[in-house]
């Protein structure tokens, strides 16, 4: 029987030991880059799958096209007939402390499109405490895009808003145009400090809701004011609105833009 790496022993210290054991194991599969944006239709790209492990695994590569949520969460489902992706391979060993490389090229009637590359790897030599096989699943994500990224008068800073009583930011953004755009840091600026937090992709015509809790309790110096949203090109930033017990206090009407200083890094 095969099963999750999520399904581990029972039992607190059980639990505890395999995940342990589990995680030292695991933790030397690896495959790079996470993410992939490709300017093209077709386009090509490699993906580099490492195994820094001692035991030899097999690999086998399924690709899934998948939905986000304003909140985030991820809907996979079988690929999109339209999307067309060509692999040099899609089942291999890795011997161990070895590198595979696999190249696709991928086609869309339309960009930008976006799909994902799933890596199945089995053969560990150890099993769960039930006796049952592990299966590692990897993803590697590719998007499609065309020259053109998202223009900032297509994205709109709808809410910023501070719940102290929840002690967290609540960010909504909407991107009204149809070009993918990507949020390379989000960033909460305090009177003194800033707190940094995860970016995160905007799909077209979508809207993204990004809660981020505060590292401290928002009194005193520790009240953020304003939340900057920062792009390839360009920031957004809004004043934040505190949200009472009583109701929402409703967003801003306009948000600043400003050219970035650097760009930043992020994870999907």
């Amino acid at each position: 029987m095969k099963t999750d790496l999520l399904r581990t022993a029972r039992g607190p210290l059980a639990s505890a030991l395999w995940v342990f054991v589990l995680g030292a194991a695991v933790s030397a599969q690896t495959v790079r880059p996470v993410i992939n944006e490709l300017i093209g239709n077709p386009v090509k790209g490699r993906v580099e799958y490492v195994n820094d492990g001692l035991t030899p695994l097999n690999v086998v590569l399924e690709a899934k096209s998948f939905s986000v949520s304003e909140n985030g969460e991820v809907t996979y489902r079988p690929l999109d007939s339209g999307i067309h992706v060509k692999f040099s391979t899609t089942s291999f060993r890795i011997q161990p402390q070895q590198t595979y490389y696999v190249f696709y090229e991928a086609t869309s009637p339309q960009t930008p499109a976006w799909f994902v590359i799933y890596a199945n790897f089995t053969g560990f030599a150890f099993r769960t405490a039930q006796g049952m096989n592990v299966r590692l699943q990897l993803p590697h994500t590719v998007y499609l895009l065309p020259k053109q990224s998202v223009d900032k008068s297509e994205l709109h800073l709808l809410r910023a808003d501070l719940d102290a009583t929840e002690n967290k930011v609540t960010i909504e953004v909407e991107n009204t145009g149809s070009n993918f755009g990507r949020i390379l840091q989000t960033h909460l600026l305090y009177s003194k400090k800033r707190q940094e937090a995860p970016g995160f992709p905007i799909f077209p015509h979508s809207k993204r809701i990004l809660e981020v809790a505060l590292e401290q309790n928002s009194e005193g110096e520790n009240v953020p004011v304003e939340v900057s949203l920062e792009l390839e090109k360009f920031k957004l930033e809004e004043k934040l609105e505190r949200h009472h017990a009583a109701g929402a206090v409703s967003a801003a009407a306009n948000s600043a833009m400003r050219p970035a200083d650097t760009p930043g890094g992020d994870q999907p």
